[in-house]
Order: structure tokens, then C-alpha cells, then sequence
């Protein structure tokens, strides 16, 4: 897939809206630019300011869940860059590093973290292929399920 003239246009083709930028649980910010790069802060899967669910995932939360709340991880993650430089800067996702609560014994961290990596390659195309580390943890920010943290290349 070619860029689009605007990748705005592009989440509005996939009926997908920007939410607003979650404010921070701590003190930080939720992206920061330096030079062509932007890194965001990990992304909790809120909407409309509460968690979609909380719990570990091989526990209480199912695979399929925790990576459609990793794609709301995502979502969130963009909000945070459209904030701050506009999405229309982005030129690459350059690297996705998506945190897995799990349960004793769930393995299966990549397939969570996939809901955000799809994600990104039906909205970015080519330019959506990136790096990435899926990491099990024991226990997340709030009891979520899955965090997601972007770095993204500006054009």
C-alpha cells in the first residue's frame, strides 16, 4: 500500500476514530519528540477514560481479548503522537513494544501483541512494518491486561 495523503484519511476509510489522549496515571508525559523520532509512554487499553477490562491474560483474560485491547493500546498510542506532531508526520512505525500481565505459564505474549501490530499494518501499509518485543510481566499499571509504547519516525 502507497501512503495516503493522509493517514487521518486513511483511519477514517477503516471507520476507526482517534480517541482522546488518555491522561497520564503518573508523572509523565504521553509522547515526547526528539529529532525525526517520537516515543510515546506505554499505552493502557482505556476507553472513555476507564480500562476495557483488567486482569491476567491466561487467567481471567482470554488471548483474544487482551489483543483487541492491545489494538486499543494502539489506538491510544497514535492519539499521543497525533497530540503532539500530528499524525500526518508519521512517516514509519519504527518499533512496538507491547507488556503482557500473565498468568503462571501463559506464553503466548506475541499473539497479544499482535492486535496492535495488525493493527498498525492495515493503517500504515508498508510503512507499518516494524520491530517489536512482546513481554510477559506479572503485574501492569491498574491491573490492566496489556500495555503498548510506540517509537515512530516523522517524515
Amino acid at each position: 500500500m502507497t501512503a495516503p495523503q493522509s493517514w487521518h484519511a486513511r483511519l477514517q476509510e477503516l471507520g476507526v476514530r482517534l480517541p482522546p489522549v488518555a491522561a497520564p496515571v503518573a508523572a509523565y508525559v504521553p509522547a515526547v519528540r526528539t529529532g525525526q523520532l517520537v516515543f510515546t509512554s506505554g499505552q493502557l487499553p482505556f476507553v472513555d477514560g476507564g480500562l476495557r477490562r483488567t486482569g491476567k491474560v491466561g487467567g481471567s483474560v482470554d488471548v483474544e481479548d487482551a489483543a483487541a485491547d492491545a489494538k486499543v493500546c494502539a489506538l491510544n498510542a497514535l492519539a499521543a503522537v497525533d497530540d503532539l506532531v500530528g499524525l500526518d508526520q508519521v512517516a514509519r512505525i519504527v518499533r512496538v513494544v507491547g507488556y503482557v500481565a500473565s498468568a503462571e505459564g501463559f506464553s503466548a505474549q506475541p499473539r497479544v501483541v499482535n492486535g496492535a501490530s495488525e493493527f498498525l499494518g492495515r493503517v500504515f501499509g508498508d510503512a507499518g512494518q516494524h520491530a517489536r518485543s512482546a513481554v510477559g510481566v506479572a503485574e501492569l499499571p491498574m491491573n490492566a491486561p496489556v500495555e503498548v509504547e510506540l517509537t515512530v519516525e516523522l517524515r
